[in-house]
């Protein structure tokens, strides 16, 4: 049954996840860092959020977020957001290097190789840097970080992608998936959690990936890959990305070939997913708003910067992040939302 609106929930992924909701009443709100918290010469905090890669439009509205952030707060902070210009997570470990050299206040990063840049991000603590990341819950309990922001619990998430794709194909047929990179913790988990959904109901639905394919947040490298994969697996009928580009990939592919034989369930945004689900290319998808979680993880630094704790029920000032659960280092919003053909059928997007 398919559901409504575009804030959902999938009510067969949240096994144990109201046990651990539950137990989140501990604190973020003190680091094993250094003095953080100076501020630069003006007496603004300098908080530099780091994306996975510049230039796409995901991380575009993230930084939309980061910069109404900024304008909200000037006063107190200076904010904004960089990046590395492709997903080698070698350029992000070079660019926390450079601002742990510039002496920041706060940096946060979205990584694209989580442990690869774990011993970085220690060195930023130790320098007296707050660190914040999300998609990096691996790190949470470690030296690493003082902060993880999630928009809500990957089970669920995955799940959902799972919930959709079983819609699509009436629980039978082959499936393939791909995801930005193998590194990258968030998607190996959502696409787990929706692999476990299938598998439990719907056993005549087979992966022909098992280990998926990388479309490396790259709009070209997705493009070809969609056209390989419609090659390598004729009898395909549905297809699950972790990644806008590799979703909007293959709808491109199968627009031009004038297929609708393929079931398309992607992580996109409105925007970028609209007229492929209004004109069939694409049966479904799920994402959340990338301006809160940049401005909801900008929230958590400021706030430990000046001393103030963040506890279960804390609002963090976005809608998704108004009673945030805490569970030691780990910040978790409710921002899942799922997206149909008409929701936007008259092209106005939220983002």
């Amino acid at each position: 049954m398919k559901l409504k609106h575009t804030r959902r929930s999938v009510a067969a992924a949240t096994i144990g996840i109201a046990a651990l909701a539950a137990a989140g009443c501990t604190t973020v709100g003190s680091s094993d860092g250094g003095d953080a918290g100076s501020g630069d010469d003006d007496g603004k905090y300098r908080i530099v959020t780091v994306s996975k890669v510049e230039g796409i439009t995901w991380f575009q509205r993230m930084s939309e977020g980061v910069d109404m952030f900024n304008d909200e707060y000037s006063d107190e902070v200076e904010a904004y957001q960089t990046g590395p210009d492709s997903g080698d997570p070698a350029q992000q470990v070079q660019i926390v290097e450079d601002l742990i050299a510039q002496q920041v206040d706060a940096i946060i990063v979205v990584p694209n190789d989580v442990l690869g840049i774990a011993p970085v991000l220690e060195r930023a603590r130790e320098a007296g840097i707050i660190v914040g990341v999300t998609e990096a819950t691996q790190l949470v309990g470690t030296d690493s970080i003082d902060y993880d922001v999630e928009a809500f619990y990957n089970a669920e998430f995955g799940a959902g992608f799972g919930q959709q794709l079983t819609e699509a194909m009436n629980c039978e047929g082959e499936y393939a998936t791909s995801v930005g990179l193998l590194t990258s913790e968030s998607h190996m988990e959502w696409l787990a959690a929706a692999n476990e959904y299938i598998a439990e109901n719907c056993p005549d639905m087979v992966n022909v990936s098992p280990t998926p394919y990388e479309n490396e947040n790259d709009d070209q490298v997705s493009r070809d890959l969609a056209e390989e994969i419609l090659s390598a697996y004729p009898d395909l009928g549905g297809y699950l990305a972790t990644t806008p580009s590799g979703g909007s990939g293959m709808a491109s592919a199968l627009r031009d070939k004038g297929r609708q034989d393929v079931q398309v369930v992607a992580l996109t945004l409105p925007s970028v997913a609209g007229p492929d689900l209004e004109e069939g290319y694409m049966f479904a998808g799920q994402g959340w708003d990338p301006a809160g979680w940049g401005w909801a993880l900008n929230d958590v630094a400021l706030r430990m910067l000046k001393g103030e704790d963040v506890t279960t029920g804390t609002d963090l000032g976005w809608p998704g992040y108004e009673e945030v659960v805490v569970d030691g280092q780990l910040i978790i919003g409710n921002d899942i939302q799922q997206y149909y053909p008409g929701d936007f059928a008259d092209g106005d997007y939220p983002f």
